[in-house]
């Protein structure tokens, strides 16, 4: 993902399925959205990924475009994984695309958005779980076996696997694991954001309910929650599964979020 500055478009980067895009086109995306302010890379925290992007900046600041990087690495799942040294990026990105692009329509220089997007990364965590594997469309089988009755506690957004594997939970009783991974890392002091993230192939309804169980684990452990977003938003193709995101924020955050957007996945305030 780039990010230009003074309410120029967003450019979104893909690469094939699971896998980075190649510098070039990194380049061109960010040679076509660059206002002249500089273009702030928000790169999810895998090996791929990273490799690239610091490749494509380097070309990108060749070719006269100042680029900042921020890297995103909010599972608390596993330290190291699958194409990961260090945790892997996987909800947080959310918030650190919608927060820190509110603070760039608005004008704010490159040096206070990463700054922004940086911070707002430190101050989340998530935790995901599987109730299936992912189908890659070239491979065509499951990434990994899980049997029927059994569920992934940790996975990522590429079919990696968990920290541990065991049989089928209640909705409460994901939400206990869940969230306590997260708040035993986070440990906030203020309010939270609360992004409750279906997998791809979990149905709204039931992302729903998983929240109200989230929730209520929140407010036994005494946590304030200043906005909440259920969705399908940081998917794995068809897995079945959700996870759970927190991001401590302050009134300039909170306002940042609250900004109006109007994208395919985030409309409201226009």
């Amino acid at each position: 993902m780039l990010l230009p500055w003074s309410a120029s478009p967003i450019a979104a980067c893909p690469g094939e399925v699971f896998t980075s895009p190649v510098p070039d086109q990194m380049v061109r995306a960010a040679a076509a959205v660059d206002s002249g302010a500089g273009v702030l890379f928000v790169v999810k925290n895998y090996t791929g990924d990273v490799l690239n992007f610091d490749m494509a900046a380097e070309l990108a600041e060749d070719e006269g475009v100042q680029v900042a990087r921020v890297l995103v690495d909010d599972d608390v799942a596993v330290s190291d994984s699958t194409f990961t040294a260090g945790r892997r990026g996987t909800g947080a990105t959310l918030f650190v695309e919608k927060i820190a692009g509110a603070l760039a329509d608005e004008g704010a220089p490159l040096e206070r958005v990463e700054a922004m997007a940086r911070r707002v990364n430190e101050s989340a965590r998530s935790f995901g779980v599987a109730l299936s594997s992912v189908t890659t469309p070239a491979k065509g089988t499951p990434t990994f076996d899980l049997p029927s009755g059994e569920l992934e506690l940790g996975i990522g957004i590429h079919g990696e696997p968990g920290r541990e594997r065991r049989p089928m939970m209640t909705s409460g009783e994901i939400a206990d694991i869940a969230v306590h991974a997260v708040l035993e890392d986070l440990r906030p002091v203020g309010p939270v954001l609360v992004l409750v993230n279906g997998m791809g192939a979990t149905p709204l309804l039931e992302l729903y309910g998983f929240n109200a169980e989230v929730q209520r684990v929140l407010s036994e452990r005494g946590v304030t929650v200043a906005r909440t977003l259920v969705g399908n938003y940081v998917t794995s193709l068809d897995m079945a599964g959700c996870s759970v995101t927190l991001c401590q924020v302050d009134e300039e955050m909170v306002r940042l979020w609250d900004a109006p957007v109007q994208t395919p996945a985030l409309r409201w305030g226009r």
